[in-house]
C-alpha cells in the first residue's frame, strides 16, 4: 500500500479547503497584501482554479497523517526525496 493518496479538492469541506489553501500560501510567500484588496480570499480563489486545472494536488500522508497542497513540481521533487530515504533506510 502506498503511504500517500491524492484527496480531490472536492472530497474536503469548504472550510478544510479554504485552511489548506491558506495554509499553502503562507508557506509560498505570496504577498497577501496586494493593491486589489483581495489579499488571501484572491490567492484562494486563484489556488482553487489551479487546482482544477490539475496544477496542485492536495496529497495526504497515511503513516504522518497530515495533508498538504503540492505543486506537482514539488510533488514529483518530493516523492524523489522519499524513495531516495527509503533507500538508504531513513524511512
Amino acid at each position: 500500500m502506498s503511504r500517500f493518496i491524492e484527496v480531490p479538492a472536492r472530497m474536503l469541506p469548504p472550510e478544510t479547503l479554504n485552511a489548506l489553501l491558506e495554509a499553502f500560501v503562507t508557506r509560498q510567500g505570496y504577498d497577501t497584501t496586494d493593491t486589489t484588496g483581495e489579499g488571501m480570499h484572491g490567492w484562494v480563489a486563484e489556488l482553487k482554479k489551479q487546482l482544477e486545472r490539475n496544477e496542485l494536488i492536495i496529497a495526504h500522508d497515511l503513516e504522518l497523517e497530515m495533508t498538504e497542497v503540492m505543486t506537482l513540481a514539488q510533488w514529483r521533487s518530493f516523492g524523489r526525496d522519499i524513495a531516495d530515504d527509503e533507500e538508504e533506510g531513513d524511512i
